[in-house]
């Protein structure tokens, strides 16, 4: 695989030497931030709300989601060293900082949560899912067991390299997170009666896939010798986004009445003096 497309070598001040080099993962996760952000904004301006939340959302998302990733690295392998390297991106340390920091960003605008919320979240599965291909092009370790299918491949070159052929695992992950994106995406205008359903969704379908694709990786069970962590973290997003949506589904509509009410005098008003 290719963990690095260019190398510009190293830059040194004093004793101080810098790295500079275009690689894989951080391309494609620059992608994905910025396809993310470009959909948004065309969905949020659909939806009539601030298209230019988009950029503010994606920003803190991005900070929040490494930050949060790295903290949990390092919360779980007791080494601060992990703070600067290239490695240590948990995913679901990155799941909850990346969710807190969008959310914080969407609750301080002007714009309604729940519907921000939804033109966000198929994004999301678009997103992880481009995220998915750095993992495979950089051969980082996530891939799956030893394989003898026709489309197992081994990783030489990676950064976790192996010449075994494996399961492919980001890709399947990447196949799954497209899967579930059209899913959101084509039913998206069908919900908008139910701010808060489509977001729903995009936790179970996120739950599902990450659990299967556990299927295929080579973390070890940490639950009972059964489930690994992300099936854990995975097994409680769907149980969120299950009750999300019957939340959603079952509260109380906001009154017509209340709404309507200041405006009827003045229509009364007006249709007196068109007799």
């Amino acid at each position: 695989m290719y963990p690095t497309i260019f190398d510009f070598g190293t830059i040194k001040l004093g004793t101080i030497h810098f790295p500079i080099a275009v690689h894989s993962f951080g391309l494609m996760m620059a992608l994905a931030f910025l396809t993310i952000m470009f959909l948004l904004q065309r969905e949020l301006t659909r939806k009539k709300l601030e298209p230019h939340l988009a950029s503010s959302i994606v920003l803190w998302a991005a900070i929040g989601g490494i930050v949060g990733a790295k903290l949990y690295s390092v919360l779980q392998a007791g080494d601060l060293s992990i703070l600067f390297s290239n490695s240590g991106l948990v995913w679901y340390g990155g799941l909850i900082g990346g969710t807190a920091a969008a959310l914080y960003v969407i609750h301080r605008s002007s714009s309604p949560i729940l519907s921000t919320l939804d033109a966000l979240a198929p994004l999301l599965l678009l997103g992880y899912g481009i995220g998915r291909i750095g993992c495979f092009l950089a051969g980082d370790g996530d891939y799956g067991p030893p394989s003898d299918l026709p489309w197992a491949m081994a990783f030489p070159n990676g950064t976790v390299p192996t010449d075994v052929p494996v399961h492919p695992t980001p890709l399947y992950e990447t196949g799954m997170s497209l899967i579930g994106f059209g899913l959101l995406w084509t039913i998206r205008k069908q919900k908008e009666g139910m701010p808060g359903w489509v977001f729903g969704g995009e936790l179970i379908l996120a739950g599902i896939e990450r659990f299967l694709a556990e299927i295929w990786r080579l973390n070890p069970p940490t639950f009972l010798g059964l489930l690994t962590t992300a099936q854990l973290f995975s097994i409680l997003m769907i149980a969120i986004g299950g009750w999300f949506i019957y939340w959603v589904t079952h509260r109380s509509p906001v009154p017509v009445q209340a709404v309507s009410a200041p405006t009827s005098t003045a229509t009364r008003k007006r249709k007196k003096r068109k007799r």
